[in-house]
């Protein structure tokens, strides 16, 4: 964790972009995990992610044309579908043969459900299966309801310090300044919430929130809240009131081992808070501006090699996080099944 990048965890699904950025008839390029890949939407609607490379020179695919059914690559207008499949070569003569189905740029499984685009990154040649043959499901929401709202930013810093800084419970007073969230860090309060063993990770077991969080108040009475970490960069706040529930996600993608997107979204039972999206947004990306630039700052320390220290218990669930990836590179490379090293228990520390 005291480095500048972080080992990239395969063998997961990982968050992509919302599927309102990918529209019917029209393809994303993106890099994730290091690799170059092309997204598309065909003309009936399902979503494909393959090799943003053509086989051939090189080029990259998002240059070419796509039909709906197929990409042509704009240096010699070789085909290929979405598998990443080459279905023509317009310079071959009549005599003369190639097994088109040989020749093949790459693809991933791609899913789109809740509104979201995943992508999944094997170990080697495997297919999901068991729990992770789909990507994980928002609480509440069916797979038909898309998120309220949506934003991204990216973070010059690995998943691990993306990841520390979304269970990081004390550095919001001396972060999140702002005047609508906390002004100044003169008034910590000790607080002691209780965890437990979760899917590929961890929970905040579920609290009343205090009622002088006015802010919750739009959802009713008695509101609560269970917040989950997990694998392979997720962490899930499922509210609820009496009247209306909201769910939270953000999610940490990694571009490269020493570089991330991060993505902020709710869904939201409330029909009248699209009214607020210019509002909501503006705040979103102001409270997760704040976050990248601690990691700008960070990364001018981290780059001189420092000896750093985790304190218990603020730090306990950085602590769980590295567990939790170092059991999972274990167990894909002893081809066992994973188990969760994290045990139930109660943290403290004031914020």
């Amino acid at each position: 964790m005291q480095g500048l990048k972080a080992e990239l965890l395969r063998g997961c699904w990982y968050l992509a972009m919302p599927a309102a950025s990918l529209k019917r008839h029209a393809t994303v390029a993106k890099t994730l995990l290091g690799e170059p890949l092309l997204f598309g939407r065909g003309d009936d609607g399902k979503v494909f992610a393959i090799r943003n490379t053509c086989p051939h020179r090189g080029i990259p695919l998002q240059y070419g044309r796509f039909d709906g059914e197929t990409i042509m690559c704009t240096y010699h207008g070789w085909r290929f579908d979405r598998t990443g499949t080459c279905v023509e070569i317009p310079s071959l003569r009549e005599g003369q043969t190639a097994d088109l189905s040989k020749i093949r740029c790459g693809n991933w499984r791609c899913v789109e459900q809740q509104g979201l685009i995943w992508v999944y990154f094997p170990r080697g040649d495997e297919e999901p299966s068991g729990d992770e043959a789909e990507p994980p499901r928002m609480p509440i929401f069916g797979d038909d309801v898309s998120p309220k709202l949506a934003i991204t930013l990216p973070f010059p810093c690995s998943t691990d310090h993306a990841a520390f800084g979304l269970m990081d419970p004390t550095h919001a007073a001396y972060v999140h300044t702002s005047w609508w969230f906390k002004r100044q860090a003169t008034k910590l309060r000790p607080k002691e919430k209780k965890f437990e063993p979760a899917d590929y990770g961890w929970r905040m077991v579920r609290h009343q929130i205090p009622p002088q969080n006015l802010a919750y108040r739009i959802l009713g009475r008695e509101v609560s809240t269970e917040i989950t970490y997990r694998l392979p960069g997720l962490r899930i706040e499922e509210i609820r009131g009496n009247r209306h529930s909201v769910v939270g996600l953000t999610a940490i993608t990694p571009v490269t081992d020493e570089a991330t997107e991060v993505w902020q979204m709710f869904w939201a039972t409330p029909t009248w808070i699209g009214a607020l999206k210019p509002l909501l947004r503006k705040l979103m990306t102001i409270f997760l501006d704040q976050d990248r630039v601690v990691v700008v700052r960070q990364r001018d320390g981290l780059a001189t090699s420092p000896k750093l220290m985790l304190i218990n218990d603020a730090d306990t669930q950085a602590r769980w996080w590295m567990h939790l990836k170092d059991e999972w590179v274990n167990a894909g490379k002893e081809g066992r099944a994973f188990v969760n090293p994290v045990k139930a228990r109660t943290l403290r520390w004031k914020s």
